[in-house]
C-alpha cells in the first residue's frame, strides 16, 4: 500500500503561476469536480477547458421535462438531456475539433413543423443527405448515422418530434443499441465532439425526484420543481427524495458506480456549484455512495451560492443552505460527520454580488464551514459571476 499524508499549503487568489502552468499544458490540469446539472455551468465549463482537461462533471439524470421527458416515457431510460449540454459546453470548438459534429449534435428539430416535416428531415440524417450530416466528415459520418438509425429504428409509433435534438437522439439510439451502456455512449460522443473533460451521470437510473414542501404538498418529476417550464412552488422545500416512478412514488434506493465514487475521491476540488440547489445540487447526493465518498478525498470542498432567483430555495438562508449540504452528505457518511470533512470554504461576493438569500455568515461559520469573500463580479458581467474569475479562483485552490 502506498503511504499516504494530508498536506496543507496556503492559497493565493487568483495563483498567477498556478494559473500561467496550467493553461501551458491543460492536458496535465487539475480534476476539478462538480456535482451539477442543467446549462448553469456552460460558461464557466467554456472557461475552465481553457485550463484544464480533467475536470469531471456529475450530472443529474433525473430531467422529467421537454423532450427528455418524451424520450424517457418512450424507453424507460434516464435522461440525457443535461449530459448533452454538458458535453456540448467541454467541446473543443476550435478548428482543432470537429466543429461540423459539433453543430449536427446541438441541432434541434422545428417545433413548428408538420409529424410529416419531422419525419423527412430525420430519414434525410439517416439517409446522409441532410446538410448538417453532410458536413461531418465520412468516417463519423458512418456512426451518426448508425445511432441515428439505431432510434429510428425503435422509435414507437407516434413519438412526438418537435424540438427533439439529434444529440439526444443520437444518444438515445447509441444507449439502446448497447445494451444501455450509458458510459460507453458518453465515451464515444466525448471522442467525436473532442470533450475536454469528462460527463457522467451520477447514476445509471431510471428514478424520478420528489419533494415535500413544508405545506405538506408532495410533489414528484424535476420539471415540477425548478419553476421554469410550471409555476414556482407555492412553499418551501422540506424534504428531497428519489422515487420509482410516476405512477409508483414510492421511495427507492440507488447506488453510485465505483467508477463515480473513485472519481470523487480522487478529485484535486469538489464544487457544489451555482443552478438549481435542489434539482441540480443537492439531487446528486441523495445517491448512495456519493456522500462517503466525498468526505474521503483529500481535496477542498467549496460551495458556490446563487446570485439572483432560484425558485427552488424559497424562504432559505445562506445558512440554510449550507446546512441541507451538510445534512444530506451525512445520510451517506454518517450524522456525526464533521463538517470540514464535507465543506471548506463557501465563496461569496458580499460587495457586489446580488443575494436574494439572506447571508448570515455568521450562522455559516458556527456550522464549521468558512467564508472567503471575494470579487467575483465584474463590470462586464454584473450582477453575475463571471465565469473568467471564478475557474480562476476554483485552479487557486486546487
Amino acid at each position: 500500500m502506498t503511504p499516504a499524508i494530508d498536506v496543507r499549503r496556503l492559497a493565493h487568489i487568483p495563483d498567477a503561476t498556478r494559473i500561467a502552468r496550467y493553461q501551458r499544458s491543460p492536458e496535465l490540469g487539475p480534476q476539478l469536480l462538480f456535482f451539477s446539472g442543467g446549462t448553469a455551468l456552460a460558461k464557466l465549463c467554456r472557461e475552465l477547458k481553457v485550463y484544464t482537461h480533467n475536470s469531471v462533471h456529475l450530472v443529474t439524470a433525473f430531467d422529467s421535462g421537454g423532450s427528455s421527458a418524451v424520450l424517457r416515457e418512450a424507453f424507460g431510460m434516464l435522461s440525457v438531456g443535461d449530459l448533452r449540454q454538458r458535453m456540448m459546453s467541454l467541446a473543443d470548438e476550435t478548428a482543432r475539433g470537429n466543429p461540423a459534429i459539433y453543430r449536427l449534435f446541438s441541432h434541434r428539430l422545428p417545433a413548428e413543423a408538420s409529424t410529416e416535416a419531422l419525419t423527412n428531415e430525420l430519414d434525410s440524417m439517416v439517409g446522409g443527405t441532410h446538410p448538417l450530416v453532410r458536413a461531418v466528415p465520412s468516417a463519423m459520418r458512418r456512426i451518426v448515422r448508425t445511432h441515428l438509425r439505431d432510434f429510428v429504428d425503435r422509435m414507437p409509433d407516434g413519438f412526438d418530434l418537435r424540438r427533439a435534438s439529434t444529440g439526444n437522439l443520437m444518444l438515445t439510439g447509441g444507449l439502446l443499441a448497447n445494451e444501455r451502456d450509458i458510459d460507453a455512449v458518453i465515451f464515444l460522443f466525448s471522442r467525436l465532439v473532442e470533450v475536454r473533460g469528462r460527463v457522467a451521470p451520477i447514476v445509471d437510473a431510471d428514478v424520478q425526484l420528489a419533494a415535500t414542501l413544508e405545506s405538506g404538498e408532495r410533489i414528484v418529476g424535476q420539471h415540477r420543481l425548478t419553476g421554469k417550464q410550471l409555476a414556482e412552488i407555492p412553499s418551501p422545500i422540506r424534504d428531497l427524495s428519489l422515487v420509482a416512478s410516476f405512477d409508483d412514488p414510492s421511495p427507492v434506493e440507488v447506488r453510485c458506480s465505483d467508477a463515480v465514487a473513485d472519481q470523487i475521491r480522487e478529485s484535486d476540488l469538489i464544487c457544489f456549484p451555482t443552478g438549481s440547489f435542489y434539482t441540480s445540487v443537492i439531487a446528486n447526493l441523495l445517491v448512495r455512495g456519493v456522500g462517503l465518498a466525498v468526505t474521503q478525498a483529500r481535496c477542498p470542498k467549496v460551495y458556490v451560492p446563487n446570485m439572483g432567483h432560484d425558485p427552488e430555495q424559497l424562504g432559505m438562508s445562506l445558512g440554510d443552505s449550507v446546512e441541507r449540504i451538510l445534512e444530506t452528505v451525512r445520510l451517506d457518511a454518517g450524522e456525526e460527520t464533521p463538517a470540514d470533512q464535507i465543506l471548506d470554504l463557501v465563496l461569496i461576493d458580499s460587495e457586489r454580488g446580488r443575494y436574494e438569500q439572506a447571508l448570515d455568515l455568521a450562522r455559516v461559520k458556527e456550522l464549521g464551514v468558512e467564508v472567503l469573500d471575494l470579487t467575483l463580479v465584474r463590470d462586464s458581467g454584473w450582477p453575475l459571476i463571471d465565469a473568467i474569475t471564478l475557474a480562476r479562483t476554483l485552479l487557486s485552490l486546487t
